[in-house]
């Protein structure tokens, strides 16, 4: 996956509203932020894919960076 993917991944978690992300799911967390993404971005299958992909396996990282942030 791209850097610059993985960059705007991040700020995209720092950006968004903690006290909601924590009401989801994780299948409900990852599809959210892939298709917030989607929405700021154009991406192909491939990289929407390797986006989900590279989320789910950092889900644990994620909610512990968005309780700190609550």
């Amino acid at each position: 996956m791209n850097p610059q993917l993985l960059r705007d991944l991040w700020s995209l978690v720092d950006r968004s509203q903690s006290s909601y992300l924590l009401t989801l799911d994780d299948n409900g967390l990852v599809h959210w932020l892939v298709e917030q993404f989607r929405l700021s971005q154009t991406i192909n299958k491939v990289e929407s894919d390797q986006l989900s992909l590279y989320i789910r396996s950092k889900v644990p990282l994620i909610r512990d960076l968005l309780i700190q942030s609550v």
